[in-house]
């Protein structure tokens, strides 16, 4: 007996690991390879590639293609329509499978609708793409990124608030209470004391 869901009109390949809890819907396609954690939700339309590979807990939201050379940790939220390329120079004629570049994406991390992630650099835990963003460099844990190419406009909270950090570099999270520090362009969660 299967432990996850699969609707009738998904389909998934042999060779799959799926773990228990998760759900795939409508017209959706999980090929040979992946590996896809526990308690995922992979919504209408959306395909996982050979050897892409999802954390625990991970949402896939519709129309969504995740591309071999893709790794999300666990939490990952993937909105609507974003798409991650795996070829830095694609030609129809030239078949650069052997050139698939990585791309790995930090526990937490949301990349938002029509997103696209230009393959070979990595999103930094609990970091936020903004809708319609062009991510052509990496981007650091926590930063909050938009626009085309995509820049970095502030900070983010784990529950997904924007950050606002006083003179000593110190700032809280609006909805959670939890605190953070920014130092030397790097910002880390403070333990609770």
């Amino acid at each position: 007996m299967e432990e996850y869901f699969a609707h009738e009109t998904a389909v998934v390949d042999e060779g799959c690991f799926i773990g228990k809890g998760t759900k795939i819907w409508h017209f959706s396609h999980v090929m040979k390879g992946c590996r896809i954690g526990e308690n995922c939700n992979i919504g209408q339309n959306v395909v996982i590639s050979p050897d892409v590979v999802l954390g625990k807990g991970v949402k896939v939201q519709n129309n969504v293609s995740v591309y071999t050379g893709v790794i999300c940790g666990d939490e990952v939220f993937l909105g609507p329509s974003c798409v991650f390329t795996n070829v830095i120079n694609p030609r129809s004629a030239v078949n650069r499978k052997s050139q698939y570049a990585s791309t790995r994406v930090g526990k937490g991390a949301t990349i938002g609708a029509n997103a696209t992630i230009v393959c070979g650099h990595d999103i930094g835990e609990y970091a936020f793409v903004g809708a319609g963003a062009v991510v052509t460099k990496s981007v650091p844990a926590y930063a909050l990124v938009v626009g085309n190419p995509a820049r970095q406009i502030g900070w983010m909270s784990e529950y997904g608030h924007r950050l606002v950090f006083d003179r000593e570099g110190n700032a809280v999270c609006p909805e959670s209470r939890q605190r953070y520090r920014l130092e030397n362009g790097q910002v880390k969660k403070m333990e609770e004391l």
